[in-house]
């Protein structure tokens, strides 16, 4: 089919799928297409804009054929490099907080749902489940026939074992994520049924799904007694296609494959070994020397891209990357100090420390940064609902947002804050980490240029800098998210005053909140997410976007591209090339 009936015919099916009325909480779809064990692809299509994250981008994919790719065979051992870490210091789905984590426990453990290529959520342990006319109960059929690593036969028993764990706050970071459930009982051994307080569109996608989710990426109750939680955090047991047979902190993780895995077809592997590789040109030299094969963790250096793009040893496949990258700034350190954002914004404005915050987000030349310091392999970012999300992306804050590039009302800001030229102002430490440190030294290098400070990059391991993060010990962070699939993602998880990564471990006495804190934002983001008309949760979301964007939440840089790296004897199928994730049941080695 040629390009332009590829585009005319995605253009008809992207209007088809918002065809529907928006009263009704089935979003237009019968229950018959809603139920599994498989959607169709009008269903998926549907179910996707009526969570309002459904953009030609994912509509095209479908339609074109596949690409070819060398015939692969079952066995065999496929070494990874985990980038930019030392060490991965948990794979215990309810403390797990970064993306290069749950890209590992996505193999091991299982969900009731999975997200696939297309970003839609499809049945992982839940064979079937219907949605009842107010979208209110959710009934799901677990899979009959599964068993945990350890032996232990899966029923709906451990569903309410994850979830009772999942919703103590004392047990689980993600309990949030799953406050929009009422109830949950268990009809019988292999059935369950959710009743939630409001309809809410992410359901499926964001609660139920076994990665970015992690609420109920369902948890081994026997392993777990047995074991302890320090060891399940290293070992975990769980249902997947992959099980954990090595773990030590600051050594490799060795997956082993999963005989006794429902699904008879995967995995192919036998192994996949998981070795953490901090520093850019260790990575370089393990898979330009062949010592690796695959890499995954965090994002790839931009100036190896290049690199390894020219390489004809090496596959270089680069997709739009759900997440954002910011520069956080400390509103507890002078000169940046800000107690209260909840005033009114010309009221922010007049104090010191709020002008000195909006300037360090105007003075971020984002277009030169992703140039010089990604090497063209990014998207500037003005709030943290990325072009992912399709639907939601709102590609006019660009235009909008107080923090818009101006190098003159930036250096008007911060002469107005006492610091003229820069005069006066303090040298701020930018924290980063060992990978991004060059792309710290462009930044240093722009708000020298256009503002006449200097900010000294400071290069921390991965999991200590983030530790300096989670206890606000910083001046300055260069780092954001991955991963986000769902608005939920980028404004629940990271805008709200409570959300989980906002300062979880800081001396609470002496700062209120983490490095944020609004009420109307914090308002919208909890009413967006059991919103589920479309147009009106599109509506809060971007209101909220704009809020923390144009007060400053952190000065957002850029929305990453997703840069998926191997050798040429990996076969990587369409349906494993999730963004965000790395889906080792369905690859093969090419023969």
């Amino acid at each position: 089919m040629k390009e332009d009936d590829l585009i005319k015919k995605a253009r008809t099916e992207l209007k088809d799928a918002y065809d529907f009325d928006p009263r009704d909480p089935l979003f237009g779809l019968k229950r018959a297409e809603m139920s599994g064990p498989k959607i169709s692809r009008r269903a998926t299509l549907r179910l996707l804009a009526a969570g309002g994250a459904l953009s030609i981008a994912q509509v095209l994919p479908g339609l074109r054929s596949a690409p070819a790719y060398a015939a692969g065979h079952a066995g065999g051992t496929l070494n990874c490099a985990w980038a930019g870490v030392s060490e991965i210091t948990t794979l215990d789905p309810a403390q797990i907080g970064q993306v290069l984590q749950f890209q590992i426990t996505s193999n091991v453990l299982s969900g009731l749902m999975h997200i696939n290529n297309n970003l839609v959520s499809e049945g992982d342990l839940a064979e079937t489940w219907e949605v009842s006319e107010d979208g209110l109960i959710y009934t799901i059929k677990l899979r009959e026939g599964v068993t945990f690593h350890n032996g232990d036969a899966f029923t709906s028993e451990d569903v309410l074992f994850t979830f009772n764990r999942s919703s103590d706050p004392e047990k689980s970071r993600h309990s949030r994520v799953i406050g929009n459930v009422a109830e949950l009982e268990a009809m019988n051994d292999f059935e369950v049924k959710f009743t939630l307080k409001q309809p809410q569109a992410s359901f499926l996608t964001k609660a139920l799904e076994r990665a970015s989710g992690r609420a109920m990426t369902i948890v081994s109750r026997g392993a777990l007694e047995e074991m302890g939680l320090a060891q399940y955090g290293l070992t975990p047991v769980g249902t997947g296609p992959f099980k954990i047979t090595e773990h030590e902190l600051g050594g490799r993780v060795v997956l082993e494959k999963n005989e006794n895995y429902w699904d008879p077809e995967r995995p192919a592997l036998d192994r996949v070994i998981i070795t953490p590789v901090d520093g850019t040109e260790p990575l370089a030299a393990a898979i330009e020397a062949g010592d690796i094969d695959y890499i995954g963790g965090n994002p790839i250096p931009g100036e190896l891209v290049d690199r390894f793009t020219s390489n004809d040893d090496l596959s270089v496949d680069i997709a739009p990357g759900p997440g954002f990258q910011s520069v956080w700034m400390n509103p507890w350190r002078e000169p940046m100090k800000v107690n209260d954002f909840n005033k009114p914004l010309d009221e922010l404005k007049q104090e010191n420390g709020f002008k000195v915050r909006l300037a360090l987000a105007k003075a971020l030349n984002r277009d030169l940064f992703i140039q010089q310091g990604l090497f063209g392999n990014g998207i500037p970012a003005y709030g943290s609902i990325n072009a992912a999300m399709g639907f939601y992306y709102d590609e006019g804050l660009a235009e909008t947002s107080e923090q818009a590039f101006d190098p003159e009302g930036a250096a008007t800001l911060l002469a107005e804050a006492g610091f003229p030229g820069g005069e006066g102002f303090p040298t701020l430490k930018l924290q980063t980490t060992p990978n991004t440190r060059r792309a710290g030294l462009v930044l240093a290098n722009i708000y020298k240029q256009v503002l006449g400070i200097t900010v000294e990059v400071d290069p921390k391991e991965f999991s200590v800098g983030i530790d300096e993060f989670q206890k606000m010990e910083f001046d300055l962070r260069l780092g954001g998210s991955g991963g986000d699939y769902d608005p939920d993602d980028g404004l629940v998880d990271w805008m709200q005053t409570a959300s989980k990564f906002n300062g979880p471990t800081r001396n609470m006495d002496d700062m209120p909140f983490g490095f944020f804190s609004e009420s109307e934002a914090d308002a919208l983001s909890d009413q967006q997410a059991v919103t589920a008309k479309p147009d009106e949760r599109r509506a809060l979301v971007q209101q909220a976007n704009k809020i923390t964007s144009d007060k400053v939440a952190c000065g957002f840089l850029y929305h990453p591209v997703d840069i998926l790296v191997h050798s040429n004897k990996v076969n990587v199928p369409p349906e494993s090339r999730i963004p965000g994730l790395h889906d080792f049941d369905g690859m093969t080695l090419n023969t």
